[in-house]
């Protein structure tokens, strides 16, 4: 999805801050502006359903978390704040980013209502990407582990009555959960490692390099597509000859960022008998858990691959 569309937001964005700081300024219980609701949970906003997910199944009874982005047809990167949002990030006693410039409205909301006793986590920071790095870190299953870990720690630093509850999620999570997430990453790295694939966007890289897959296709067509620009003739022949000599065994696009350029690209890979899969930007179906969506998306993909190589 793409990063220069990002439209003029500064309406809906100002009444969104304004909410923010009507929420601020108001005579609400202590209890709410401290980011607990009535029955003592801790509020947690996330900018993104896919790390709504991970911190509602590691906070359980003791969280109450609303993810801003939980549409699949909502675009991350140019989304326009809501005076609900606003009141969200407001009275929210912990907050989520995935930040490197992927949710440049949520550290807005935030930067407009400073709250001393608010914790946040911006996952780039965590995982060390600086803005201009690839954002789309919950595609890299070392970075997800990661975040794991820290939203744990943080819980057990707000609520630490209920550290070895949260300790307890925490395990089971890891080791119950994300068990089929987990093996199945290891069991496509170990299987197809260097197997030559094709790529919509960028949102492809993460997960390709964990698995270790090569992609062909020029970086600056992927981050053309990611960033909503026109790739370069020269790049969209070179991705055309790919296919056409089949210098790749696979072609991965992201179908909620399916551009003209991708769909043509999608029907030659099809025409050449070369496997195609898709990957999706946020959870999908709407709702789904992110260890439910990420274990159907790979299951395709080794699906795909055990086709387009003969190895299973």
């Amino acid at each position: 999805m793409h990063h220069a569309l990002v439209r003029a937001a500064s309406a809906a964005l100002g009444v969104a801050l304004l909410a923010v700081g009507a929420s601020a300024c108001s005579t609400a219980a202590p209890s709410s502006a401290a980011g607990t609701s009535s029955d003592a949970s801790i509020r947690v906003v996330a900018a993104e359903d896919f790390w709504g997910s991970i911190a509602r199944q590691l906070g359980g009874s003791h969280v109450k978390v609303t993810s801003i982005i939980s549409n699949p047809n909502a675009d991350p990167h140019d989304y326009e704040p809501t005076a609900a949002d606003g009141r969200e990030v407001a009275t929210a006693r912990y907050a989520i980013v995935n930040g490197i410039g992927y949710d440049t409205w949520a550290d807005k909301l935030l930067a407009a209502n400073p709250e001393p006793a608010r914790t946040e986590l911006k996952v780039g920071d965590l995982v060390g990407i600086k803005p201009g790095g690839n954002p789309h870190r919950w595609y890299s299953p070392e970075d997800v582990h990661k975040v794991i870990e820290r939203i744990t720690a943080d819980y057990k630093k707000i609520d630490p009555e209920h550290s070895a509850y949260y300790d307890h999620r925490a395990r089971t999570f890891d080791d119950q959960t994300l068990a089929p997430y987990d093996d199945l990453t290891a069991s496509l790295r170990k299987t197809y490692a260097g197997t030559p694939i094709g790529a919509s966007e960028s949102i492809v890289v993460p997960l390709a390099q964990s698995l270790g897959l090569r992609i062909l296709t020029p970086e600056s067509f992927l981050d053309a597509i990611n960033a909503g620009t026109d790739p370069t003739a020269r790049d969209k022949s070179t991705i055309d000859r790919q296919i056409e000599d089949k210098e790749i065994k696979l072609y991965v696009y992201d179908s909620q960022n399916s551009t003209p350029d991708v769909r043509a690209q999608v029907e030659e890979a099809k025409e050449a008998g070369i496997p195609v899969t898709a990957v999706t930007e946020t959870l999908t179906p709407a709702g789904a858990s992110f260890q439910d969506w990420q274990v159907r998306q790979l299951r395709a993909l080794k699906s795909a691959l055990a086709e387009a190589t003969g190895r299973r």
